[in-house]
């Protein structure tokens, strides 16, 4: 294999992680966010990260390609080399991601706190509970007979439920 069947391989092979990182994404969109998370950075860790191939040529191949390949059909002895080349990147990855994660939990934190203060500020007890509507003798969709409990402006559409 020469230097330019070598870039075209690893040039495929990149476009075709890419692909597997997205689709990986558009999978693990619905997850709760602190699972979703790490399984990207693992999915990312497992398709991107490299190994050393041939130490005199100082060429590289995915290491899980590698750790597969030679897995299947039991030659060379490069297994535990990649499977220590992954185990290396992924420690870094999630160090990397925790370190992400300890740093953005506070900011989160304090802005849903800021949040919450506005909402309380904004008046959010003016409108009436689904419950109050229901009580109203002869009560409506729609209609309102109790004028105390009339909510304000053009939000009489929807009425969600106060927690």
């Amino acid at each position: 294999m020469n230097e330019h069947d070598y870039q075209l391989a690893l040039a495929l092979y990149a476009g075709a992680a890419l692909g597997c990182l997205l689709v990986g994404w558009r999978i693990t969109g619905w997850m709760w966010r602190w699972l979703r998370e790490p399984l990207r950075v693992l999915m990312a860790v497992l398709l991107l990260a490299p190994t050393l191939v041939d130490p005199a040529k100082e060429q590289f191949a995915p290491a899980l390609a590698i750790t597969a390949l030679d897995l299947l059909f039991k030659v060379g002895n490069n297994v535990w080399r990649a499977v220590a080349d992954l185990s290396l990147y992924a420690m870094l990855a999630f160090a990397a991601y925790l370190l992400f994660a300890l740093i953005r939990w506070p900011i989160e934190r304090s802005s849903q706190a800021r949040r919450r203060q506005r909402e309380t500020a904004a008046g959010s007890d003016d409108e009436p509970t689904l419950r109050e509507i229901l009580e109203q003798p002869q009560a409506r969709p729609g209609t309102y007979i109790d004028s105390s409990i009339e909510p304000r402006g053009d939000r009489r559409v929807r009425i969600e439920p106060r927690l």
